[in-house]
């Protein structure tokens, strides 16, 4: 296997390895309101940000003993950069009588993103019997069925 192969190889490992991972932190600001940050790899995008910070939102919700919350205020941000790895160079020659032909090719080395998004929300929560619950999300319903599991496992940590 050639050395570009190789790294090509490895770098694709590392992708689909870390593709998709996020952490997340929450900071209580009453007994009602929190700060949820999320933080995903550059192969989650914004998109995937967005949804680790909802879903962490729902977590805080119900482990907070509320069952709907209402984002009132969001903020995100990105430090993703795409870098190229260094190429490599073929050659071959052919000799015909007194001339030599030499043709070089260059393969391009593999793309490599770096970097991530970043996603926080400000959510207030609220009790099912609160009446400025009927127009705030449903964390039960944000998380989906197995919602259980996801409190007991406390954070998310994919975008997927």
């Amino acid at each position: 296997m050639t050395n570009y192969k190789l790294l090509h190889l490895i770098v694709l490992s590392i992708s689909v390895m870390t593709a998709g991972c996020a952490g997340t932190h929450t900071v209580r600001t009453s007994a009602d309101t929190a700060i949820v940050q999320a933080s995903a790899e550059a192969a989650c995008g914004s998109t995937g940000a967005a949804r680790v910070a909802q879903r962490q939102a729902a977590i805080e919700t119900l482990k907070a003993g509320y069952d709907r919350y209402v984002i009132f205020d969001a903020a995100a941000s990105n430090n993703v950069q795409l870098a190229q790895l260094p190429g490599t160079y073929n050659s071959s020659s052919t000799v015909t009588g007194n001339f030599i032909t030499t043709t070089t090719t260059y393969q391009p080395g593999a793309m490599i993103s770096t970097g991530n998004y970043d996603q926080s929300f400000a959510i207030k929560m609220f009790k099912e019997s609160d009446p400025n619950a009927s127009s705030a999300l449903s964390a039960r319903e944000i998380l989906g069925p197995k919602w259980p599991e996801l409190i007991k496992s406390g954070s998310v940590t994919t975008c997927l």
